[in-house]
């Protein structure tokens, strides 16, 4: 077998088989198939697509390039939760102490922030002391600890991944729907989950901006988890404006504990994207017979304050100071403030999540590159979001930096993410539509 004939035979639409796939994944990774062959490849793949087998093909090599995650010895089940990227998205750090009280182990592999979305492991670092698990050994106790592990991707899991993505980004196929479908899948199951949920956000503040483009990806997602064998439920979900009221590391990790304390009014959004994506979590590991009744179950664990126990066992576990952690909420902030006012009355239309995302960027919640820095406690709060009624000079955004220079940058793009009218704009729903491999 010659990788040109492989490369071909994408090009003219061909459906690649198991063997060919193994053969372009294995050469590459060992280094007998060099680079530029495999940016042919991945070009013909971006321009021809793949089918749910091939993308299934492709998953079960990636996962198979390198190491997968033993929770053998832990009782599940195991189920996990994957966002594609958003403005203000904590979701995660409310989401996974409500399932772990819920019954669900849930071992999370998550990321950091780049461009103008935010990341999980940084969110989580602005915890005093708190350390993201390195090792499978640390990684288990955790898990068996606190019901929950945050942990980022190792060298040794999925090395195809790795090496995959690097040259898509520099090869413009970063966002073949394949592709991504395959990169999240051998990543997730490679690291111990069972079954797996799906936030795929749509609109300005997210990586697929139209309907159509998130709706490939769910029903991508769907048939290569439905060929794998695996229990997927993909929600779409809205991301117009920032999800919940605060944007930052430090402020989003204030605001999920906020949430899970029972501090949710003015925070709807939030929680009911939140609430969702659990509720999925315990139906496909089934902690609970549908979807009404796993609501219902999540409603129970926040009010009895079992899941917020949670949350504070998995700061211990991972090596953070829940004491601290508590005594800096509502304090902990950055030392130049300003407040963007309403610069009219009416109600509030709308807030660009892009351009509160780039402020993001400007402020150092962000990275623009990967070996940027990011200021823990840099961000923004927004007293009023979409659908408020506001008077002229009303504070319609807080802004928190470490510098005048930085702020006022900031300040350009949330003057321009706003919009004000007069009359109370229609709200829509969160959650846009969802799907199941069940």
């Amino acid at each position: 077998m010659r990788a040109l004939d492989v490369i071909v035979k994408k090009r003219d639409g061909g459906e690649l088989s198991e063997e060919e796939i193994r053969f372009f994944v294995q050469g590459y990774v060992s280094g007998r198939i060099p680079e530029y062959q495999v940016s042919a490849w991945l070009m013909a793949v971006f321009f021809r697509g793949m089918s749910g087998r091939e993308t299934g093909f492709l998953t079960r090599e990636m996962i198979a390039s390198g190491g997968t995650l033993d929770l053998s010895g832990i009782r599940g089940p195991f189920v996990d939760k994957h966002s594609t990227g958003g403005v203000g998205d904590k979701v995660s750090l409310i989401l996974a102490p409500l399932a772990a009280s819920c019954g669900i182990k849930v071992p999370m592999m998550s990321g950091r922030s780049l461009g103008h979305t935010g990341g999980t492991l940084d969110k989580l670092e602005a915890i005093p002391g708190y350390r993201i698990a390195r090792d499978a050994g640390e990684l288990k106790r955790i898990l068996a600890e606190s019901g929950f592990v945050m942990t980022g991707q190792s060298e040794s899991i999925v090395p195809a991944d790795r090496l995959l993505y690097a040259l898509r980004d520099v090869t413009g196929t970063v966002e073949s729907i394949p592709l991504i479908t395959a990169s999240i899948l051998s990543k997730k199951f490679a690291e111990g989950a069972e079954a797996l949920v799906f936030d795929v956000k749509c609109g300005s503040g997210a990586f697929m901006k139209s309907a159509l483009d998130a709706e490939l990806l769910a029903e991508s997602l769907v048939a290569a988890g439905r060929d794998l064998g695996r229990r997927i439920a993909v929600v779409i979900t809205r991301m117009e404006e920032p999800l919940g009221r605060m944007v930052g590391n430090f402020l989003e990790a204030e605001e999920a504990a906020l949430c899970l304390r029972g501090e949710t009014s003015g925070r709807e959004d939030l929680m009911r994207v939140t609430l969702r994506l659990t509720a999925w979590m315990l139906g496909l590991g089934g902690a609970a017979p549908g979807l009404d009744e796993a609501e219902s179950l999540c409603r129970t664990r926040l009010s009895s304050g079992e899941a917020y126990e949670f949350f504070l066992r998995n700061i211990r576990s991972q090596g953070g100071d829940a004491a601290a952690f508590e005594g800096a909420l509502g304090k902990k902030r950055a030392p130049v403030r300003l407040s963007f006012t309403s610069p009219s009355s009416g109600f509030v239309g709308g807030i660009d999540a892009y351009r509160v995302g780039m402020a993001g960027v400007y402020l150092g919640a962000g990275r623009s590159t990967t070996s940027d820095a990011v200021f823990p406690d840099v961000g923004m709060i927004f007293p009023a979001k979409t659908g408020d009624e506001v008077s002229r000079g009303d504070v319609l955004c807080e802004i928190f930096g470490e510098s005048g220079e930085a702020v006022s940058a900031a300040l350009r793009e949330i003057e321009g993410a706003f919009v004000i009218q007069e009359k109370r704009p229609r709200m829509r729903e969160c959650v846009i539509k969802e799907y199941s491999s069940l």
